[in-house]
């Protein structure tokens, strides 16, 4: 295509479900998560990347915070409970959140079933949520039963320094 030197475009992308990359996730989300589009997937996708996360009933998504990247989620099924810089949103099906860089944000399940998610990370790229899914998780097999709970890895720091992930200051 005319003007995209060197680079390579992405193809055209239909992923069906449990047809991306599936990780089973540590403690405290437990759970899984799915990677649909991806540079892990396609080295051409650097713009963003896409996938769900299913966090069990009882569990969360740590605080955390991005330093460069908006995160966008859809909530699709279960209950929850959105933590954005201290401040509670409930999460219904159907909720959308915006998280832009530097918001600390949690994520946690307070109903019965598990808390459904589809969510959009931007930019994306080699060191992506992606990368960190597979780095902390376990290969998931779809249809496969649920491990026991397992820890997170010792070197989770460095994984998250490495990956989308920027450490918590105090200050907020």
């Amino acid at each position: 295509m005319e003007g995209t030197g060197d680079r390579q475009l992405p193809r055209p992308r239909v992923v069906r479900p449990e047809e991306g990359a599936s990780f089973w996730q540590p403690v405290p989300a437990n759970g899984w998560a799915e990677v649909r589009i991806a540079h892990s997937l396609d080295p051409a996708v650097t713009r963003f990347a896409t996938g769900i996360q299913v966090i069990a009933p009882g569990c969360f998504i740590r605080e955390h915070v991005h330093p460069a990247q908006d995160e966008i989620l859809f909530f699709y099924r279960g209950r929850g409970e959105a933590w954005i810089d201290g401040e509670r949103h409930e999460l219904v099906p159907g909720t959308t959140v915006h998280v832009p860089p530097g918001h600390r944000h949690k994520f946690v399940a307070t109903g019965p079933e598990p808390l459904e998610m589809m969510w959009v990370m931007i930019p994306g790229g080699p060191d992506g949520l992606d990368a960190f899914f597979a780095c902390i998780g376990r290969r998931r097999v779809p249809g496969e039963p649920a491990p026991p709970p397992f820890p997170r890895p010792a070197d989770v720091a460095r994984i998250e320094a490495e990956t989308v992930f920027a450490p918590l200051s105090s200050e907020r």
